[in-house]
């Protein structure tokens, strides 16, 4: 009996697709130098992450001692007298907590009637700014039209301009206009000197919202001027308050400007609180009451302290809401 099964050729040693391994299921040199590698480029990552997190802490630390080291010396020297605050130590509690300098403050050397015109100077200037700054932004964002870009770069080179340089033209202009020393005058310049930056900020947030929504407003019977105020400012609000915010601190500090045109007979009765404590310091010379000239300079500063501090998360969100969209 014959078969014609073959023989079976014995089979060769299988290939393996494991990592190499050593004796014992352990890793070999080459994995474990892989190994090594690894953890050592993390912990260098751990390492620079670290110390870039500190040096900013320590920038952050310095920054806020040289912003609040003023202030706290401003306040603290608004209840000393004039001795402790030249010959007493600078950072020293004082002797008494008392008001009294505030009180001198604010009737003998006339910081409410100065604080009283700065917030009537401020509110309206800041409104007009607004107001006007708002919709010229939304218009030469959204609307296209003959020299809109022209425009745009008009209101944008503004911000390229010192104060200093239109000065002379600017006081020449108001005067002519009878505007000099007036509110009037003063809002009016208010408003031209604020305008630049609140198109600019305003005028790329405005790009930003979407079409969809005013095309569907339009569709519904909506007006460009209720499409203006009814959908697309309640949808910049985040915007609206930041450069409001802004606004009203740059012209708050503002001194050059009332300078230049609050000048002339009874000018000193509508001078802005910048004007009056500028004069509490020269017009006594050594003889100032510097307590309350200290104590003026705190009701001039808390109140934009409290603005901030208040509004601080939506100055946040303003200026990062056209960032993420």
């Amino acid at each position: 009996m014959t078969t014609n099964s073959k023989p079976i050729a014995p089979a060769g040693p299988a290939k393996s697709t494991a990592r190499p391994t050593g004796d014992g299921g352990q890793p070999t040199g080459d994995g474990r130098r892989a190994g090594r590698d690894r953890r050592h480029s993390a912990a260098t990552q751990k390492s620079e992450v670290r110390l870039l997190s500190g040096l900013g802490h320590i920038a952050l630390l310095v920054w806020a001692i040289l912003v609040i080291a003023p202030l706290l010396w401003t306040f603290l020297a608004s209840f000393k007298s004039n001795t402790e605050i030249f010959l007493g130590s600078p950072f020293a509690i004082p002797d008494s907590f008392s008001f009294a300098s505030y009180g001198r403050a604010w009737s003998e050397a006339n910081v409410g009637r100065y604080f009283l015109n700065s917030v009537f100077v401020v509110t309206l200037g800041t409104a007009g700014t607004m107001l006007f700054g708002s919709m010229a932004a939304y218009v030469l964002s959204r609307y296209r039209f003959f020299g809109n870009r022209a425009i745009y770069y008009l209101f944008v080179s503004g911000l390229a301009f010192p104060v200093f340089l239109a000065l002379v033209p600017l006081f020449l202009i108001v005067n002519n206009l009878g505007l000099l020393n007036t509110y009037t005058g003063l809002i009016l310049v208010y408003i031209a000197y604020s305008l630049p930056f609140t198109v600019f900020f305003l005028a790329a947030f405005f790009k930003t919202l979407p079409n969809s929504v005013a095309e569907a407003a339009m569709i519904d019977g909506a007006s460009h001027t209720r499409l203006f105020f009814r959908i697309m400012m309640p949808m910049a609000k985040p915007a609206l308050v930041s450069i409001t915010i802004f606004n009203i601190i740059g012209q708050w500090n503002q001194y050059l400007l009332p300078v230049a045109l609050m000048q002339g007979q009874g000018a000193d009765q509508k001078w802005v609180l910048t004007q009056g404590i500028a004069s509490i310091s020269t017009a006594a010379g050594y003889e100032a009451d510097w307590a309350a000239l200290f104590a003026a300079l705190t009701m001039s500063i808390l109140p934009m302290i409290v603005v901030y501090a208040f509004f601080q998360r939506q100055i946040q969100n303003g200026l990062t809401a056209g960032a993420v969209k």
